[in-house]
Order: structure tokens, then C-alpha cells, then sequence
């Protein structure tokens, strides 16, 4: 009784003093130490993974009206206008299985490892994809790219991942690359798409192999698959950052747990518990709070959706998101429709120079100006000024049209880079935000939350995009906001929803820094081979 009573004064009792060096978590918690710097081979590990998962979900546009047409491969549209009703149908697949999996895969990335799902996500690549590659009809493919989504919760770690292996000064950066590469995967993946599917075609010398006859579209998405399958020896040497206790409870703890004082003291700490509770649920209540993380004051963490930061910081998330991919159809059809009906009348070639010259730009935008600019601002700064300016830019877009050709062009890349930059700044203040408003623990399954919510908005991007560019065609000659000027001025709003939705009471302003968590690193920094 003498040395419960002990026990009971004690206001940190129950937890052990000493993190466990067995634990990948505690191993690498040096690392978000202040002026902790992401490890380089892990920081390019994070990159070319997030590159990897962009390039399958672009690299099939090239090719994918010639598999569903009724001259080619599928037969399934009977006519060229239905043709984009089966597109739509397979590119949107992918996005329709992130939806239903990506909270879980959340949960699984904070329950079971990060380097777990991307191990998954790595696979479903290599699997699915190369399927895709080898379809012989419609459904074939729909059901492939269906699969795909629905085993790929890969981003879901790797934004979880790249919070955990620096410290706060360094997050800003570590965000960047992801986005630069996930940028970078999206300009790569069409370019594949386009020059190696149809290969015994365009390179009739080169091929001659029967198998890229009867699989024509098998190419591109074998590359793909090569290139996740050289990945997998990276991803193995990836530092865990997920903790992992394997403390055996002490039975003398345990048998404290008896005592209706240590019942209190579990009650005072935050663990919920009945009056007429067992001793076995008071037992493995203690033995939770024990292994969980190695944290000294360790206090059960809410649920998601009563995280308001995180729920504000998603929905700042999907709003942008909507607004950049409907954003990015309506730049490429205006771009290319008449100067008589207000548009640019450029080549597909035409627009694929200002794009590509917009990419180099914010590659160099993200790695060396974002930094410094998210450090002063903070996320929440960021996200606020780079929607704010959107706005301006985006009601000068239809006035280009009305300029010579020298002046349009010149005009236009200007404006493409700084809305391409603005856009991946608002996009990566998001990461930041999302990843601040919740511990350690949650962080995967706040990213898989997003995922999903994302995946959605996505979905009505295009097609809202799309709706409201043919709506503009036929009001030319009203008075008010004639043309595309009735577009891009909606394209503002969506900008100025944004920017509201970064001031309080929407978003707190406690999510523009990370929550301390006190872990405490252990004393032999022996580091796997990443951590150089």
C-alpha cells in the first residue's frame, strides 16, 4: 500500500521514462528537433513517389479516345458524341475508388506504418496500371483504373511522411518538393501517354513485336510500371517515422489499476470510464496510455471530424482544388477557341509551350522562393495572398484576346506562370495546414480524409468547368460580362471563397504551427541508410 500510495503522488506514474529504442518513431523523432534537416535521400525518396503517383493518372489522356472509339479499339461509343461520355467514365474511375478508400488508408498509415501503404500504393501501380495497359474492352479498363484508385492511398503517407522526417522550419520545403513533383508527374505523364502508346504505328521500325500490335496502349503503362518497380528499392530504405511501442506492461502498474486511487487518476488524465468498469478495461486503458507514442503526458486525441482546423483546412483544400481543375480546362479551351468569340485561337502544340514554360517556372518557384516566403507569411499568409491575387490576374485573362500577337503571347506565359505558381502556393499552404492540425498519430488518416474530399470536388471540377465554358458561348453579346469574362469572373469568386475562408472564425489561426509533441529521441542516433 506504501508504494501505491507512492505511485499516487506521483503525477507521471504510469509512463515510462525512456522512449524505446526499438521504436522507428522514437529512432527518428530527432529529426523534427528545431533546425532539423529532411535527410537527402529520403527527401528525394518522397519526390520521385509522388511523381510515381502522378503519372498514371495523366499519362492515359493521350490515348484514351482512340480505345473507346467505334473505329479502334473497344467499339463501345457507338458515335463521336458519346465518345466522351465512356472517357469521362474511365478517368474519373480512378478518382471514384480514392474516394470510397482514402480515409482507410489513413487509418492504416498511422496504425500500421507509413512505408506500408506506399509499399501498397507501389503495387497497385505496377499491377493495375500495367492491366490498364493490357485491356481488350471497356470494362476491362473501367474496372483496372477502378482498382488502381482503390489500392493507391500512396499520397496519403507520402504527406503524412514528409511532416515527420524535419522540423517546422524545414516543412515548408520538404511540402514543395512534393508538389513540384507531383507537377512535374503531371506534365510527363500525357507527354508518355501520347509518344509511346500506338508504337508499331508511329514507330513501325522500332516495334515489330506482334504483342505491341494487339496491345497498342500496353507500352506507356509498362514504363510506368518499371520505373514503380526500381522505387521499391528506395521505399525499403525509407525510415519508419510511425511509433511503434512493443513495452511489455509491468505488472506492477497493472496491479496499481486495482486501486480505486489509481482509478482516479487514470479518470483526471482523460481516459474514459464508467463507475462500474472491470478491472481488465481499467487494465488495458493503462497499458494504452503506456505504449502510445512514448509521450509523458499523453491525452487521447478527438475525433476528426470535431478537429475544426482540420475540417477547415480540408475544405480550403477541395475548394481550391475545384477551382484549379476546372481552371485548367477552361485555360486550354479558351486558349485554343476563336479570337472572334474571345479566345487565343492557339495550336494544341501552342498551348502545350505555355504550359511547358509555366512548369520550369514554378519548379523554380517551389524550390527556391516558396520556402523562405511560407516561413515569413506562414501557411496561412500564403494561402490567403496567393487566392487574393488570383483574382486581379484572373479578370485580365479575357483582355489578352484583345492584344497583337507578339503582346498575347508575351501576355499570356506572364500570366500563366504567376496563376501556376499562385496555385501550387495555395495548394502546398493547404499540406501545411492539414498536417498542423493534428498530431503525429492522425496525420495519415487527416490526409486520407482529405483524399477523399478532394477526390469529389475534382470530379465536379471538369465537368462544372466544362458547363460554364459552353454557357459563356452563348452569350456573347450580352451586357453584362459577355463571353469568357463571365468565366473567369467565376473562376474569382471560387479565388475569393478561398481567400474568406482563410480568415477567423472559419480557420483558427492555431493551425499555422505544428503542435509540439514532445517525444524524446533516444540517446543512440544510429540511423538507417536514408538518414544522411
Amino acid at each position: 500500500m506504501e508504494d501505491q500510495s507512492n505511485f499516487a503522488a506521483n503525477k507521471e506514474p504510469l509512463l515510462p521514462k525512456e522512449v524505446d529504442g526499438n521504436c522507428p518513431g522514437c529512432n527518428t523523432a530527432y529529426l523534427r528537433e528545431p533546425g532539423g534537416r529532411p535527410p537527402k535521400l529520403a527527401l528525394l525518396a518522397v519526390g520521385l513517389l509522388s511523381l510515381l503517383n502522378a503519372l498514371p493518372l495523366t499519362s492515359v489522356y493521350p490515348f484514351l479516345y482512340f480505345m473507346v472509339s467505334k473505329i479502334h479499339d473497344f467499339h463501345i461509343a457507338k458515335s463521336n458524341d458519346s465518345v466522351g461520355y465512356y472517357v469521362g467514365l474511365v478517368g474519373s474511375s480512378c478518382m471514384v475508388g480514392r474516394f470510397l478508400t482514402g480515409a482507410y488508408w489513413g487509418v492504416i498509415a498511422d496504425r500500421y506504418g507509413r512505408k506500408l501503404v506506399i509499399y501498397i500504393g507501389v503495387f497497385s501501380i505496377i499491377i493495375f496500371n500495367f492491366l490498364f495497359g493490357l485491356s481488350t474492352n471497356f470494362w476491362m479498363a473501367l474496372t483496372s483504373r477502378f482498382f488502381l484508385g482503390v489500392f493507391n492511398g500512396m499520397m496519403v503517407s507520402i504527406q503524412a511522411y514528409a511532416s515527420e522526417i524535419c522540423s517546422h522550419e524545414y516543412q515548408a520545403f520538404v511540402i514543395s518538393v512534393i508538389s513540384t513533383t507531383w507537377g512535374i508527374g503531371l506534365v510527363i505523364g500525357p507527354t508518355l501517354g501520347g509518344y509511346l502508346s500506338q508504337p508499331t504505328i508511329k514507330y513501325p521500325k522500332l516495334f515489330t513485336n506482334p504483342i505491341f500490335e494487339r496491345f497498342p496502349y500496353a507500352l506507356p503503362c509498362l514504363f510506368i510500371s518499371v520505373y514503380a518497380v526500381s522505387l521499391l528499392a528506395i521505399t525499403s530504405q525509407m525510415p519508419e517515422t510511425v511509433h511503434k511501442h512493443c513495452h511489455k506492461v509491468d505488472k506492477d502498474y497493472i496491479s496499481m489499476c486495482k486501486d480505486e486511487t489509481m482509478k482516479d487518476e487514470i479518470r483526471k488524465d482523460g481516459v474514459s470510464d464508467s463507475a462500474d468498469a472491470s478491472v481488465d478495461k481499467d487494465t488495458l486503458q493503462l497499458e494504452h496510455r503506456i505504449v502510445m507514442h512514448g509521450q509523458k503526458n499523453y491525452t487521447p486525441q478527438k475525433a476528426l471530424y470535431k478537429n475544426w482546423g482540420l475540417i477547415a483546412s480540408i475544405a480550403i483544400y477541395c475548394i481550391w482544388s475545384m477551382h484549379d481543375v476546372a481552371y485548367i480546362e477552361i485555360f486550354s479551351l479558351w486558349a485554343v477557341s476563336p479570337q472572334q468569340t474571345g479566345g487565343l485561337s492557339l495550336t494544341s502544340s501552342g498551348v502545350g509551350k505555355v504550359l511547358a514554360i509555366s512548369g520550369v517556372c514554378v519548379l523554380f518557384f517551389q524550390m527556391v522562393l516558396f520556402p523562405p516566403v511560407s516561413n515569413f507569411l506562414g501557411p496561412i499568409g500564403v494561402a490567403r495572398s496567393a487566392s487574393m491575387l488570383s483574382i486581379p490576374l484572373l479578370a485580365a485573362y479575357p483582355y489578352i484576346s484583345t492584344l497583337n500577337v507578339s503582346w498575347s503571347w508575351a501576355a499570356i506565359i506572364i500570366a500563366s506562370i504567376l496563376k501556376s505558381a499562385l496555385s501550387v502556393a495555395v495548394y502546398t499552404a493547404a499540406y501545411l495546414l492539414m498536417n498542423n492540425s493534428v498530431t503525429q498519430d492522425q496525420r495519415g488518416a487527416a490526409n486520407g480524409l482529405s483524399l477523399s474530399a478532394m477526390s469529389i470536388s475534382v470530379a465536379f471540377g471538369p465537368a462544372g468547368g466544362g458547363a460554364l465554358f459552353a454557357w459563356s458561348q452563348t452569350r456573347l453579346d450580352a451586357t453584362f460580362l459577355p463571353g469568357e469574362q463571365i468565366v473567369f469572373f467565376f473562376m474569382g469568386m471560387l479565388a475569393l471563397v478561398t481567400c474568406i475562408a482563410t480568415f477567423e472564425p472559419f480557420l483558427p489561426q492555431s493551425v499555422n504551427k505544428q503542435i509540439v509533441e514532445t517525444h524524446q529521441s533516444t540517446q543512440d542516433r544510429t540511423a538507417e541508410p536514408l538518414l544522411v
